[in-house]
């Protein structure tokens, strides 16, 4: 059974339950002072809290998708998810390949016209040889019949860091909630590509060129809208992709719309931050190179570079975000810049997780949505 499953998730929360009702009925046996019945007393306390501890890790695991795999939890994964040289031209003869597929969690969802799809890909970079998994989420008008010769616009859905691309499904719920807005009338029917931007694990590259190592900023910029378009019915002209993150994502997301405009029309950062941390999960992203660390922050870009013609958006929350001040800084330095738009989400109160993200993604794609073009 996996670590993000339901049944280890009721297994464990059944073990505390009976592990406690077990403390309480063998307590009056075990007050005595031997030996015995003092180290009945420790196990059982422990065996329980133990048991507790973990139902509360098992259930925040699932509510935030901090890991996907027991592999995953105890940091035997590495780093399969970059091949280097990778020949793109086998079986399939593309970059992008389809894995599996699986229904949208929503009424009527067994039928893709009705419900969409969501696809689970593989995707090998033709130009940075980066491969990650991914996934992707067709509307149900990709599948009908009247739509078959219509484009539709892309989002690319990054989650932050270590993150799991299953976690937008399961939860953010973006699927889900970009097929009840179309529905409802409230965005355009978009495909969503759905991923981590840690296409190098264990290492958090921060959506950068690492000099002598992975080329991720290249990767997202260039290599993932190409595999996509050229396996999808995406519109071809500028203006059709927009990009939207949360934490790292948010950083990647605002990034990538700033340095490449051609690319991304639009990009929205959930909680974000405005320059690329150096710390032991990154290690040392730019090897000296002084004018790429200056590129890696957004605040000095904004300031020294040609302002990019794109829309942003930016979310905060007036309690409970550390970025709330920084974001009011960035919001007044890029409305200084233009042609670039700046849009903004600011909470009352909401912490950096997936309740205060799931509170701010409709806004997001409906904003995103009317900032893209499916031509």
């Amino acid at each position: 059974m996996g670590l993000t499953s339901n049944k280890v998730l009721v297994l464990a929360v059944l073990s505390a339950v009976l592990l406690f009702v077990g403390t309480v009925w063998w307590w009056p046996r075990l007050a005595r002072r031997t030996w015995r019945a003092v180290g009945g007393r420790v196990g059982l306390l422990l065996a329980t809290q133990v048991a507790v501890f973990a139902s509360i890790g098992l259930s925040a695991n699932q509510a935030f998708g901090f890991y996907a795999s027991w592999a995953d939890l105890f940091g035997q994964e590495s780093g399969q998810g970059v091949v280097v040289d990778h020949n793109t031209g086998g079986a399939g003869g593309g970059p992008l390949q389809v894995v599996d597929t699986q229904q949208v969690n929503v009424s009527g969802g067994s039928r893709p016209q009705i419900g969409g799809q969501v696809q689970k890909v593989d995707i090998v970079g033709r130009t940075t040889h980066i491969a990650t998994p991914a996934y992707v989420y067709l509307p149900p008008e990709y599948f009908q019949a009247q739509y078959r010769t219509r484009t539709f616009p892309a989002a690319a859905i990054l989650t932050g860091y270590p993150g799991t691309a299953e976690a937008l499904i399961k939860g953010l719920h973006y699927p889900q909630t970009a097929h009840e807005m179309a529905k409802n009338g409230k965005m355009q029917p978009m495909i969503l590509v759905m991923l981590r931007p840690t296409v190098a694990p264990p290492r958090d590259t921060e959506c950068v060129n690492v000099p002598g190592g992975p080329q991720t900023e290249s990767f997202f910029a260039k290599d993932l809208p190409d595999a996509v378009s050229a396996h999808y019915r995406v519109g071809r002209k500028p203006g059709s992709w927009g990009i939207i993150g949360d934490s790292t994502g948010g950083y990647c997301a605002l990034k990538l719309a700033v340095h490449h405009p051609e690319t991304y029309a639009a990009g929205a950062g959930l909680s974000p931050y405005y320059k690329a941390p150096i710390d032991p999960t990154t290690g040392d992203l730019f090897r000296g190179d002084k004018a790429l660390q200056n590129s890696a922050d957004l605040w000095w870009y904004l300031r020294n570079r040609p302002a990019p013609d794109t829309s942003l958006l930016v979310t905060s929350s007036r309690a409970g975000e550390a970025n709330y001040h920084d974001t009011l800084k960035f919001i007044e330095l890029v409305k200084s810049k233009k042609p670039t738009r700046i849009s903004s989400i600011i909470l009352d109160s909401g912490g950096h997780n997936f309740n205060t993200w799931r509170r701010e993604i409709p806004a997001t794609l409906q904003w995103i949505s009317g900032r893209l073009s499916d031509r």
